[in-house]
């Protein structure tokens, strides 16, 4: 089980995925980097991504002049902390559904690009 110190670093890592800017490599690096450093699967991150940290980010994505600077961490870590208590509540789904209906072509280029980048073929 992932130290709840470690679920923040990655929170935090993954919120890069939401500014409003292109991600370099280096970014992406360093998720993978975190991923390796606290012991969590690439899967197992997408999934954290996808239900603890683009709920409450995605907004950004669509947004004409989104932050592009990074996000309060602490604000951040509030929020996807709440997300993790929340995930397997069947309201909560519905709603995440309905967000990568809106917003989930982004998510899936970010974790195609991820791939790309840290297992190159």
């Amino acid at each position: 089980m992932m130290k709840e110190s470690g679920r923040k670093q990655l929170w935090i890592a993954l919120s890069n995925f939401y500014l409003d800017t292109e991600l370099q490599n280096y970014q992406y690096l360093h998720i993978a980097d975190v991923c390796k450093e606290i012991q969590c699967s690439f899967e197992e991150a997408k999934e954290i991504d996808r239900t603890e940290v683009f709920p409450v980010l995605y907004k950004n994505l669509l947004s004409v002049a989104g932050v592009w600077d990074g996000f309060d961490e602490e604000w951040l870590v509030a929020c996807c902390s709440k997300n993790q208590g929340k995930k397997d509540q069947p309201f909560f789904k519905f709603k995440n559904y309905i967000k990568l209906l809106i917003a989930g072509g982004h998510f899936k280029e970010n974790w195609k690009s991820f791939d790309q980048i840290v297992n190159p073929k």
